[in-house]
């Protein structure tokens, strides 16, 4: 078995063999810099792209990688004839494939729900997966969660990639858990904080991708637009720290330098700080439990610096109530919520409707959802069909005519 106790402690003397799905997005090529960083540490095994022909061939010569997946076939046919000495998989059936291979971590940072196959197979492996793809947790969470018991434990093998959740994971490290009060998540408010809903009529997706802290991808973007993003981060939180719900709290922070803080329950609060870089939590998480000596970033104390908090908005972003409504419900609902969101920021982004309409289609897709007397998923094929259900009902309610 794969990604063993033994192996993460080997990281101090021999490279740790890295699998890199989504190495053409913004958090792979960020974990192509790491490995950049630090060679004498990390070992890139393998690396899986959507599209990105040339980018994804160029890290492989660079890194000496000679397996790759590419999630496109006619991609991965473009690959494989410009170059045959690699070994390309294709298609998602390709990726998983390459998740399940001998391998110390997986960074998962392919976007969207297509990315739970990859998740659970790399668990499956018994392999640690480094998760950027916050929506493999959301859609398919007790199947994950299962799955990384099984593999050796839940906070083992499933190690916070992202920035807030790499926050909350170093500072649970200053208390039991037993002395835990409550996590509070940090949301920068995005493009659009201080506005009020009227305000977000006309808005289009420049604006929306016009993020003041974070260089993301665009449905991320849209998604910290919208708060949605911060909501899908609370049911995260949830499930990898099995907290209680009422434990969980959002605030907002515009400097995006707190990432998180955790509450013990003597009032004393633990914080982690340190520039908006999404690279110093992916170096974390493929050196966990190890720090590394090399940082990319670091807070300047010696200049003025200003750190402030306040109250979410939820009036204005009602996409953090939603998120937390299908958390709570649990089953299906985080997968419904996930599925319609990704099918409403696809149209915003299209130009097919307006900001406003991307809570409001999730909303609608929720409510119908629970109309159906929705239960437990058995398996993947039950969180597929609920995927597939709720895409095809926010496709109607795009498509229908709207008041």
């Amino acid at each position: 078995m794969t990604g063993s106790t033994d192996a993460m402690d080997a990281i101090a003397t021999s490279p740790r063999r890295v699998v890199v799905l989504g190495s053409t997005g913004s958090i792979g090529r960020q974990a192509v810099e790491v490995v950049r960083a630090s060679p004498d540490r990390f070992e890139v095994v393998g690396l899986a792209a959507g599209l990105d022909v040339d980018t994804v061939a160029h890290q492989a010569e660079e890194l000496r990688v000679d397996r790759v997946a590419m999630a496109d076939p006619g991609a991965a046919a473009e690959l494989r004839q410009r170059h045959p000495d690699l070994a390309v998989l294709d298609g998602n059936a390709g990726v998983r494939e390459l998740a399940s291979t001998d391998a110390d971590v997986v960074l998962n940072g392919i976007t969207g729900a297509v990315g739970l196959g990859s998740t659970l197979a790399a668990l499956e492996q018994g392999t640690p997966v480094a998760l950027a793809n916050k929506e493999s947790l959301i859609v398919g969470g007790p199947l994950v969660v299962a799955a990384a018991e099984r593999a050796g434990g839940r906070e083992s093998h499933l190690i916070a990639t992202d920035s807030e959740h790499s926050a909350l994971a170093q500072a649970l490290r200053g208390g039991r858990r037993d002395e835990l009060a409550r996590l509070v998540l940090t949301a920068s408010g995005g493009p659009f904080r201080g506005r009020r809903r009227e305000d977000l009529a006309e808005v289009d997706a420049a604006a929306a991708l016009d993020h003041p802290t974070y260089a993301m991808g665009p449905v991320i973007t849209v998604n910290s637009a919208t708060l949605m993003n911060k909501g899908l981060e609370l049911i995260e939180a949830q499930l990898l720290f099995a907290a209680p719900w009422d434990a969980i709290d959002v605030v907002v922070h515009p400097q995006s330098i707190v990432h998180s803080m955790v509450e013990f329950v003597d009032g004393s609060t633990l914080a982690q700080l340190s520039p908006p870089d999404m690279r110093l939590p992916i170096q974390l998480a493929l050196a966990w439990p190890e720090r590394l000596p090399h940082a990319f970033a670091a807070c300047d104390w010696t200049a003025p610096t200003a750190l402030t908090f306040e109250p979410v908005d939820r009036a204005t972003f009602r996409a953090l109530d939603l998120a937390e409504q299908a958390g709570r419900r649990g089953g299906t609902f985080p997968a419904v919520l996930n599925a319609a969101n990704e099918v409403a920021v696809a149209a915003f982004l299209d130009g097919r409707s307006g900001f406003l309409d991307v809570t409001d289609v999730v909303e609608d897709t929720l409510e119908t959802w629970a109309d159906t007397g929705a239960d437990e998923p058995r398996d993947v094929e039950d969180v597929l069909g609920a995927d597939a259900w709720a895409r095809e009902q926010a496709t109607r309610t795009l498509t229908s005519e709207r008041p």
